[in-house]
């Protein structure tokens, strides 16, 4: 069997289902895997990964939620024959320092990185969309979200800009070979920035209160999250408030050849498809 398929793993996730439309209407032949996907792909279990990685020239990679699987995936996506790998990752990852944050995409990245796959990475910002698809947007609709964020900007990235610069990667060979691509959205904005923006263009009265990393983790866990989860979260507040992620990146522009999509852009969207009504 000739290997010319693109596996797009988390098919159904924030960036996977948006490159998936990306790749089809480009008539690249992909094969979508998730666990609710026609082709079962779950981290938890290996036994169901020779049959995703049948016939595939790239993959793109979602790292799991724990550290490790993603290094008996290489090995197992070199046996098969893949030939590139792409991996979602987190902005500045080599700059988390001893913060307990992200060490699941540091793995991730320890293993393509060290695989004698031909390997890109994408490094986002966190994305706009995690305020109508994500954690955030129930606040929201309440009327207030609150977060262990201050004066700090976070530069977010649109997903569908992430969308763009995967497919891109994926397409087209050769050229992003070895390379990290740090992405953000063209400038930076406190959390309580974007909240202000959501309301005036949602026409809601929304709030933004800043809260400690223990307040918010113990509200995570009173709505249901696990407390693992919830500290794993709160965690990532606390190292971006060392304000080493802060600043915005031209890479974006480097991959795709345009600027990224502000977050009003974002904002006006969403607010138009009704994102923040009760």
């Amino acid at each position: 069997m000739s290997n010319d398929t693109t596996l797009v793993l988390g098919a159904t996730g924030k960036t996977g289902r948006r490159i998936l439309a990306r790749l089809r209407l480009h008539g690249t032949p992909v094969r979508a895997a998730s666990r609710s996907s026609r082709t079962r792909f779950d981290w938890s279990d290996p036994g169901g990964w020779d049959a995703a990685l049948r016939g595939i020239a790239v993959a793109y990679v979602v790292a799991p939620r724990v550290p490790g699987p993603v290094h008996e995936f290489v090995a197992r996506a070199e046996a098969a024959g893949v030939r590139r790998l792409v991996l979602l990752s987190g902005r500045g990852s080599d700059t988390w320092g001893d913060s307990t944050f992200g060490l699941d995409m540091r793995s991730a990245e320890d293993a393509v990185r060290g695989s004698a796959l031909e390997w890109t990475v994408l490094r986002p910002s966190n994305f706009a969309q995690n305020f109508d698809e994500d954690v955030f947007h129930a606040p929201l609709v309440a009327g207030e979200l609150a977060l262990p964020a201050g004066t700090v900007p976070e530069p977010f990235i649109d997903a569908e800009d992430v969308a763009d610069a995967a497919a891109a990667v994926l397409t087209e060979t050769g050229r992003h070979a070895g390379r990290i691509y740090e992405l953000t959205g063209p400038r930076a904005l406190t959390f309580g920035e974007a909240v202000e923006l959501i309301s005036r263009a949602s026409g809601r009265p929304i709030a933004y209160r800043q809260v400690s990393p223990a307040e918010y983790t113990a509200a995570l866990v009173e709505e249901g999250v696990g407390e693992e989860d919830a500290h794993h979260v709160a965690e990532m507040f606390v190292m971006m408030e060392r304000g080493l992620l802060a600043g915005t990146t031209d890479d974006l522009a480097t991959v795709l050849g345009r600027a990224p999509r502000t977050f009003e852009d974002y904002v006006v969207r969403a607010a138009a498809a009704g994102a923040w009504e009760r």
